[in-house]
């Protein structure tokens, strides 16, 4: 337990801070999701509608440092292609 008050109040911005960081990265996730089942329906109109729309996200998340700037890339390469092989 935090012992003065400086490092009380630390202890207090890191877990608001946590906890933002966190819903980021479900927001992340469930983008991806959403990319991937609409993949896996097959049709590519409606893939690409849902990379579109939701790769700002990716790259926003990134440049907030939530992830890697390289595993954000990975990501949208891996679907990217994915869509171009439907």
């Amino acid at each position: 337990m935090a012992n003065t008050s400086q490092a009380k109040k630390r202890a207090r911005q890191n877990d608001k801070v946590r906890s933002h960081n966190a819903s980021l990265r479900t927001m992340l996730r469930t983008a991806l999701k959403k990319i991937v089942k609409a993949i896996q329906s097959g049709d590519k109109k409606i893939a690409k509608k849902q990379y579109d729309e939701n790769i700002s996200l990716i790259d926003r998340i990134a440049d907030k440092k939530i992830i890697h700037k390289n595993k954000a890339a990975r990501h949208k390469s891996r679907l990217n292609s994915a869509i171009k092989a439907l």
